[in-house]
Parts: C-alpha cells; sequence; structure tokens
C-alpha cells in the first residue's frame, strides 16, 4: 500500500494536480483498495486534523500581517533599514535583507514579505543600476527569513504535529535567523564591493531618528507579541489575535492609512491564504493516519537506526533528504508528513526536539527559493516582471551561503537552543 500511495503522489504531482488534492487522492487510493475502512473516515480524520486550538494563532497571524501590509509599515520599515546599512555602498541590497528580517517579525510569512517588500524594493535597486535578476535574488533569499524569525507558521505547523512547546520553537527561531540575515548583509557587502554594484546607494540613506520615529510602533508589535507570549501573558494562539488587533490600531488609528473600504480585500485575501493552508493541513492528517496505520513509521525508524550510528550521520542524511523535499513538496504538507516520522527517530538519536524542528524549517525554507516549487522564486519573478531562468545565475551565490547557515545551524545546537535554555 505504501508503494502504490507514494507511487500516487508522484504521478499526481507530475500532473500539476494541487498539492492538497494530491494528498487526499493518493489517501482515499490507499483506503479504498488496501483496507476495510469506510471513505466516512475521509472527512473525519480531516476535520479531527484540523480540530486543534493551537491552529487558530494561523489564520489570525495571516490576517495581522496582512493588516500590517496594507497599514503603510513596508514603507516605514524599508526606510529605518536604509537609515542603518544604507548609507555604505550595497547598502540598498543590504536594506533589503534588513527590511525583511523586520517584516518577518510581522507577518510571519515568506510570501507576504517578498510581495510587500519587494514592490519597494525591487525597483529601487534596478534604479541604482542592480540587473534586476539580482534584485528579484536578493528579494526572494532575503524573505524566506520570514518563515524563521517568530511569528512563524511553519514552526506552529511543526509544534502541533509533533506535539512541540510552539512558543519555545518560536524563541528557537531567533538565532538562525539572525544568522542566515547576518552572513546574508556581509556577504552583499562583499559582493557589492568586489562588483561595483550599488556605488549610488548612499544618496537614498534617510535620518536614523525620524525613520526611528516613524517606524517605532511597527516595531512594537513582535516585543507585544513576544513578549507577552514569554511573559506569561498569553499563549501563542492568544498572541496571534492580539496581533490583529494591535496591527489595527497602528494601520488604522495611529498611521491612519488603513481605512475601512480596505477591510474587505484584506480579510478575503486573508480567508483564501488561511483555506489554502487548512486544506493541506486537513489532508496531509488523512495522509499520516492512514501511514501510520500501515507501522511505515516504524519500519523507517529501525532502518534508520540501523543504518546510521551517529547523530551527525543521521543529520546530515535528513538535511540531504529534506532538501530534495522541499524543491518538490510545499513547506506546510512537508512538515505535517516528516515531522510525525522523523522527529521521534531524531529524538533517539539525542537530537532536542525544538532544534530539529529549526532543521527541518531552515531546509525547507530553502524550498522556497529552488526550483521547481520555489514560491519565493515566483513570487519575486511576478514583482520583477521576469522569468525564473533570468534569476538563477545569480541565485545560486544566495542559496550556497543560506546552505553554510543550515550546516551550522544543523551541527551547533547552540543557534536554536541558546536562548531557549536561557528563558526556559
Amino acid at each position: 500500500m505504501n508503494l502504490v500511495i507514494g507511487l500516487s503522489l508522484i504521478i499526481l504531482f507530475a500532473f500539476g494536480v494541487p498539492i492538497a488534492v494530491s494528498i487526499m487522492l493518493a489517501s482515499i487510493i490507499g483506503i479504498e483498495f488496501f483496507t476495510r475502512l469506510p471513505l466516512l473516515l475521509v472527512p473525519q480524520q480531516m476535520f479531527i486534523g484540523i480540530d486543534k486550538f493551537p491552529l487558530m494563532a494561523i489564520p489570525f497571524f495571516i490576517l495581522a500581517g496582512n493588516l500590517m501590509a496594507a497599514g503603510g509599515i513596508s514603507q516605514r520599515l524599508v526606510d529605518l533599514a536604509k537609515s542603518i546599512v544604507g548609507g555604505v555602498q550595497g547598502g540598498l541590497a543590504m536594506t533589503c535583507v534588513l527590511t525583511c528580517m523586520m517584516f518577518a517579525a510581522v507577518s510571519g510569512s515568506s510570501v507576504a514579505t517578498t510581495f510587500a517588500i519587494g514592490a519597494i524594493l525591487i525597483p529601487a535597486m534596478v534604479r541604482h543600476g542592480y540587473p534586476k535578476p539580482l534584485a528579484a535574488s536578493i528579494q526572494a533569499s532575503s524573505a524566506e527569513l520570514g518563515v524563521l524569525i517568530p511569528p512563524s507558521i511553519p514552526l506552529i505547523l511543526f509544534g502541533v504535529s509533533t506535539d512541540t512547546s510552539i512558543g519555545q520553537l518560536f524563541l528557537a527561531g531567533v538565532g538562525p535567523g539572525l544568522l542566515i540575515g547576518t552572513a546574508l548583509i556581509l556577504f552583499l557587502y562583499l559582493f557589492c564591493k568586489v562588483r561595483g554594484f550599488g556605488l549610488e546607494d548612499h544618496k537614498d540613506s534617510t535620518s536614523f531618528v525620524i525613520s526611528f520615529k516613524r517606524a517605532w510602533a511597527a516595531l512594537l508589535m513582535p516585543v507585544v507579541v513576544i513578549g507577552g507570549i514569554y511573559g506569561g501573558v498569553f499563549t501563542p494562539t492568544e498572541a496571534s489575535a492580539v496581533a490583529v488587533f494591535y496591527a489595527l490600531l497602528v494601520g488604522g488609528l495611529y498611521y491612519r492609512e488603513l481605512k475601512m473600504a480596505d477591510l474587505w480585500p484584506i480579510l478575503r485575501q486573508s480567508v483564501i491564504s488561511t483555506a489554502a493552508v487548512m486544506l493541506i493541513i486537513a489532508a496531509a492528517s488523512l495522509f499520516s493516519f492512514l501511514i501510520s496505520r500501515t507501522g511505515l513509521p516504524g519500519h523507517i525508524a529501525g532502518w534508520v537506526t540501523g543504518v546510521f550510528d551517529s547523530p551527525m550521520a543521521f543529520l546530515l542524511a535528513v538535511n540531504v533528504l529534506l532538501l530534495i523535499v522541499g524543491m518538490f513538496i510545499e513547506t506546510s504538507a512537508a512538515i505535517l508528513v516528516l515531522a510525525p516520522i522523523l522527529t521521534p527517530i531524531a529524538i533517539q538519536f539525542g537530537v532536542h526536539p525544538v532544534h530539529f524542528g529549526l532543521i527541518m524549517v531552515v531546509n525547507l525554507a530553502l524550498g522556497m527559493i529552488t526550483p521547481p516549487l520555489g514560491v519565493n522564486l515566483f513570487a519575486a519573478c511576478a514583482v520583477a516582471k521576469i522569468s525564473i531562468d533570468q534569476m538563477l545565475p545569480w541565485l545560486v551565490r544566495f542559496v550556497l551561503v543560506v546552505l553554510a547557515c543550515l550546516v551550522a545551524i544543523t551541527y551547533m545546537p547552540w543557534i536554536s537552543l541558546g536562548l531557549v535554555r536561557l528563558v526556559y
């Protein structure tokens, strides 16, 4: 049955069937032809998969991100980042990374970050002499920080699917997010120096004091959300609702850029995004239930522990597997299907589940900037109005930088667990 389900998934993916539908159809094939279970089990298990209180955080964080993007946050964060790094050669490219790091702490979504920040900075970089494919590559690579720096939807999904503390996962995401962001900034500084890009970037630099005064309310949001979680004021799920309320106050009353007429399109887009994520979660829950009944996770665990005799070898194999998976399968689906299988094996090898969660999310985040399923690439291409093949020669450099960070995150657990152990 496992072989038939696997082949069904591959065939459906090859024909371009949406991921949620592919997972659901493959599961139905397995139930109908290899078990005596009734098909009534399909809606039942799908409902059970999304009937979890922590998942309520997903629609709220999506809505909060959309409200902040429409409320004038993007431009203010760009101006603040420019005031910090915009005065040096390559400052505009580094501004892109720094802005994405700040916006990631607001939106929690890499695609939202690509559209919100890319619409401002890709045209600006092109005007300053950066090749358009390079500008798009910088934006796509920087936006993946949206799934690492809390709040992060993939980290919520990992926590729900493996029963790992979402609060600890959020805290653990800070170190890897800062590492990758810093590495990209340093690389861009050296790259622009060597290649001669960004010679005129200093002309667009702004006053830090003025920019901070305009952006402080936006920067306060992650402080309120994350501080409230670790201060014991509210849970991560409750924090998502607080984030929506705060976004409405800042965008509507403080910045006065969020109008009543904007709310319907924002709510509509948030519902569509939430529905897409929830459908994947429901389908993956059905798939996981069926796979668990076959005993496949136990067989895989036995095989892995027999083949790999050390945590380092196991983590190397997992990284290779997840890098390949991330290229072909959407992040949410990959987490929901693979995390319940791989996490118990990682624990057997002595790997902390929170550390393993960050390894998994960073790996799959790379899939967002690698074809054929790189969602950030498609978003950046849509903003820059170019094709993916134009970006690839430039993109390789950024993929290698993130890969180097991934190696450090994998084999230096303190990068992820340092803050967790300090707080908990």
